[in-house]
């Protein structure tokens, strides 16, 4: 089941159904299935999310429907998790936990998965209060405990000890990333990255214009490993390419300050293709999500083509008038190029564009 709740008054370009319906594509992503929707409007969330009378539907649609895991569409505080298990007698987990987990199953590097388990674990320690199970992922049990120590005690030392040496293992990471670009850097070529929504079509991209073997799969968050290859443009610079994990709408914290080793290397380019899929109907939200992330890291400053992707969606051939969405998200961008990364539409537009742009506009990575 899903819940989700709209606060009033509160300006937002989500409504109550897009947002909702997210929800779903992410639940479905972590191999679940969702069975009922809920959702209720209210000045401001309770201590139990939601207000009396919807939490006594809820109850009843968990016993007619036998549901048994509740999918709340914001984070949730610790003490408002806990008090909602104990009303609803079933498993509760926040739209945070979701993302989470379909990011685990998606992981496939030792990165990725470091990176992964330091989210978890840090949402993880404030939620400890009478979640003993954790104990045998961690390691822990017999022997662990210090001597009148309580049980939570030592749970935390255990997360936090845990927390540490990932922490030192992504920071092994961050180094060796530093030497990778520094050779990047020393041989000249301009750096690209692509960034996007979740399922924006950026591995696709990526595979097009650099001839990679990057999985490009119709799923959130199919890629979560960055991955570097040449890139070829018509004018002969030379420039390499990078494609990097997808963002989403409340995006947690925990997620974003994991991915500093892989978020990084946005840093340090040149020049950023922000995809967007034009096919769906949240597609300015979703651009203004995604430059919203790049404000809040800093990254403003840098070039970027707005890449109008999976015009395949919504025309025949690449001739056809543009429709009113693509039009509107041309008129956001200074340089924008309208592609089918499925049948290869505009893809020598954009390999010009990104010629012209890194000559004019980063005269520093042409040049170096």
């Amino acid at each position: 089941m899903l819940v989700s709740v709209e606060i009033r008054g509160k300006n937002t370009d989500w409504s109550l159904r897009e947002s909702l319906a997210e929800l779903g594509d992410l639940t479905r992503a972590a191999n679940a299935e969702v069975v009922a929707r809920v959702s209720q409007r209210l000045d401001r969330p309770s201590r139990t999310y939601l207000g009396k009378g919807k939490l006594e539907e809820l109850q009843t649609l968990i016993h007619d429907e036998e549901i048994d895991v509740v999918v709340f569409d914001d984070e949730l505080a610790p003490a408002q998790q806990k008090a909602l298990e104990d009303l609803l007698v079933v498993k509760v987990i926040d739209r945070s936990t979701l993302i989470l987990d379909v990011f685990a199953q998606r992981a496939r590097t030792r990165e990725g998965k470091l990176q992964i388990e330091l989210a978890q674990s840090e949402y993880l320690l404030p939620r400890l209060a009478g979640q003993w199970s954790h104990l045998e992922r961690l390691g822990g049990g017999i022997g662990t405990r210090g001597p009148g120590e309580a049980q939570i005690e030592t749970d935390r030392r255990l997360v936090r000890s845990r927390i540490s040496k990932l922490k030192k293992d992504l920071g092994k990471v961050r180094t060796q990333r530093s030497e990778q670009r520094q050779n990047r850097i020393s041989s000249q070529a301009a750096v690209v990255s692509l960034v996007g929504y979740t399922n924006a079509g950026k591995s696709a991209l990526f595979n097009r214009l650099a001839s990679g073997n990057v999985t490009a799969r119709n799923q959130l968050f199919s890629t979560l490993d960055t991955t570097t290859r040449q890139l070829y443009l018509p004018s002969g610079e030379q420039a390499v390419l990078t494609d990097t994990v997808g963002f989403i709408h409340k995006l947690p914290a925990t997620v974003v300050s994991a991915f500093t080793a892989t978020l990084e290397e946005l840093e340090y380019a040149d020049l950023l293709l922000h995809v967007v899929d034009v096919s769906h109907r949240g597609a300015i939200a979703h651009h203004d999500v995604v430059e919203g992330i790049l404000d809040d890291l800093g990254l403003s400053a840098i070039p970027r083509i707005l890449v109008i992707n999976k015009l395949d969606r919504v025309a025949e051939s690449p001739d056809e008038p543009l429709t009113d969405r693509a039009k509107q998200l041309i008129a956001m961008s200074k340089h924008s190029v309208v592609t089918s990364a499925e049948f290869g539409w505009g893809l020598d537009d954009l390999r010009t564009e990104i010629s012209k742009v890194i000559s004019v506009d980063v005269p520093e990575a042409a040049s170096a």
